[in-house]
């Protein structure tokens, strides 16, 4: 019975500080970036790292600031593009690892909705393996479906290609993630921050805005989806 039941259920997930934390791309972009400034202007990578985090973590322009501390004139176009265009090193955690194996395995339709630049969410992506759990139609990145959230168009996909479906999203950003697919009626639910999430979460939206459940750790899903 309850494979029967699970079987019948979409689950898409959104990507950033929701399936990994996306300071931790952030630090695989810095990396790789240090390297590449510095084999052109002779500085230790180390050090041009520890400007871009301290940068980066006190809210000042990353990019701009090295150009300062070291008297170079990178444009920051360059910099950008070596942000947006490098190959992460990031994983998913255990307890997501984990929690999409079992949905996957007790039948689910897994998806993705993400919002974002097609090269840069493509190369996270392949680095996170999440072609082990959904199949390459069931994800959506906004460059290249030409909308982003909250736009409905991006959640219909899936209740069109799967009708009659139990539809659940998990997200982390009230903003933008829960609006339409609450107007369509999917269940919601928000991946509290832990501390390490790098966009607020705002929860005096209206209603209309906010999640149906909210939970703390990530296998909280699972209590969820099998009730």
């Amino acid at each position: 019975m309850m494979m029967q039941s699970l079987s019948d259920t979409v689950i898409c997930f959104d990507l950033d500080d929701t399936l990994y934390k996306e300071k931790e791309y952030v630090k695989s972009a810095f990396l790789d970036m240090a390297g590449h400034v510095a084999a052109l202007h002779h500085i230790a990578p180390e050090d041009i790292y520890d400007v871009l985090w301290m940068a980066f973590s006190s809210g000042r322009p990353a990019f701009q600031s090295v150009n300062d501390r070291f008297g170079i004139d990178t444009p920051i176009s360059e910099y950008l593009d070596m942000y947006k265009g490098h190959r992460p090193l990031i994983s998913l955690d255990a307890a997501t690892d984990t929690v999409l194996s079992e949905l996957k395995n007790l039948g689910c339709r897994l998806g993705l909705i993400t919002d974002g630049r097609s090269i840069t969410q493509r190369n996270k992506i392949e680095a996170l393996g999440l072609s082990r759990f959904m199949d390459t139609s069931n994800i959506v990145v906004s460059e290249e479906f030409g909308s982003e959230k909250p736009s409905e168009r991006n959640y219909l996909y899936f209740s069109e290609k799967y009708p009659a479906a139990r539809y659940v999203y998990v997200g982390d950003n009230p903003k933008k993630d829960f609006l339409a697919p609450n107007r369509l009626g999917w269940k919601t639910i928000c991946l509290l921050d832990n501390g390490e999430n790098i966009h607020h979460q705002d929860f005096s939206l209206p209603v209309e805005y906010l999640p149906f459940y909210r939970i703390r750790t990530i296998n909280e899903i699972l209590d969820i989806i099998i009730s």
